[in-house]
């Protein structure tokens, strides 16, 4: 039985959406850079069996995967369904429960207001788009960041979507502020 999935673009040429009915993880996000990192995970862990593939991040209902430039699209996207096919109707979406998700309230209070505008301001954008932001730690008015997704490879995330994070963080929080991508 064939799945439903539907594929879409992203900002970034090397990222593709995979849209699926169905949640692939139960709660939070998941990105993989290795298939070592998700040897655990039998769905991930075939479309890093795929040549190219070298990133794939779960999200809600989405799974976005990210290629190098040695193939096209039209080459690796059959691939990625056909694996989608043969795993989804035996993966499991709380594959990540046993590793605790972080709370904002674990956090400082700079680290928890940051994070607070970005959900409101920025990650919806950047998850619309297959990808998100990690807030990593804040000090000195540097704000130490990760892409995820098709954030992590996309030409724009490292100019003009971070100089948009930095304008609202700087009107919304500390107008001081900068982003360092790591």
């Amino acid at each position: 039985m064939e799945v439903f999935i539907e594929i879409q673009g992203t900002p970034n040429p090397n990222a593709l959406k995979f849209m699926l009915a169905d949640n692939v993880i139960a709660e939070g996000k998941a990105t993989f850079n290795t298939h070592n990192e998700c040897a655990h995970i039998p769905l991930a862990f075939a479309l890093f069996g795929i040549k190219a593939v070298i990133q794939v991040h779960f999200f809600e209902n989405i799974i976005t995967v990210t290629k190098d430039d040695e193939r096209n699209w039209d080459e690796v996207e059959e691939e990625i369904s056909d694996a989608l096919n043969e795993h989804l109707p035996y993966h499991n979406p709380k594959f990540n429960e046993e590793v605790p998700q972080k709370n904002y309230d674990d956090l400082p209070p700079e680290l928890k207001e940051i994070n607070e505008i970005l959900d409101r301001s920025v990650r919806p954008s950047l998850q619309m788009d297959g990808g998100d932001i990690e807030v990593l730690d804040y000090k000195d008015d540097l704000l130490f960041i990760r892409y995820e997704g098709a954030c992590g490879t996309c030409p724009s995330a490292t100019s003009g979507t971070m100089m948009a994070i930095e304008g609202i963080l700087r009107s919304e929080y500390n107008e001081n502020i900068s982003l360092v991508l790591v």
